[in-house]
């Protein structure tokens, strides 16, 4: 286990890469684009992921298991309806789609930098820790369930 796994909550992450991406573009304005149908297309990146954030809570409500993204051992079960069919980290896709929007509506290439951050962050200090536990508390069917579904899509 390392010092980072399961300290920082997803959200904070997020927040933090999202102010990383608007410094980049306000830093680097000669890399901005001119994108055509910015506004609705980051605004569906958004929605989108506040979408895929949403459906992902109201899933684990539903499953009675912890909502609590540093607290992954709380787990009561393998949830695998709703969104987490098509990836098992619906939430952190979300954040990461609406950073995605946000980059967008920037319209500066290299603040996608900040997206490509959090990937990584979320990947190596949260999921694959997360996973770890999963395994470790449902064995064989978290395995499996691990097979058939994607990390991010």
């Amino acid at each position: 286990m390392h010092a980072l796994d399961h300290k920082i909550p997803p959200p904070v992450v997020a927040l933090a890469c999202a102010g990383l991406a608007w410094a980049i573009a306000l830093h680097a304005p000669g890399f901005a684009l001119q994108i055509p149908g910015r506004i609705l297309l980051a605004t569906l990146f958004v929605l989108t992921g506040f979408g895929m954030d949403l459906t992902g809570l109201l899933v684990f409500r539903k499953a009675k298991t912890t909502l609590n993204p540093l607290a992954p051992d709380r787990s009561t079960s393998i949830v695998q309806t709703g969104p987490y069919a098509l990836t098992r980290n619906p939430m952190y896709l979300g954040m990461a789609l609406v950073l995605t929007g946000l980059c967008t509506y920037l319209a500066n290439p290299i603040s996608l930098l900040a997206v490509a951050l959090f990937v990584a962050y979320i990947t190596r200090f949260q999921i694959i820790p997360e996973e770890r536990l999963l395994f470790a508390k449902f064995g064989d069917p978290y395995g499996e369930y691990k097979r058939s579904v994607r990390r991010w899509l």
